[in-house]
């Protein structure tokens, strides 16, 4: 079965909200001991995403 696929379109509040929460979890992943793998890879994602205007 195909995956579908999920579009978010975020204003530039957003995107900066969306960024700063990551960034905290990944902090505190660090801080645990635990690996922020995957939480890397969603930062790097919508650093690198295109911007589109609506």
């Amino acid at each position: 079965m195909k995956e579908r696929k999920h579009y978010l379109y975020l204003n530039n509040n957003e995107t900066n909200l969306v960024l700063r929460s990551l960034i905290e979890l990944r902090n505190s992943l660090i801080s645990e001991g635990r690996y922020p793998d995957c939480v890397n890879e969603i930062i790097e994602q919508i650093f690198n995403a295109p911007i589109k205007n609506v």
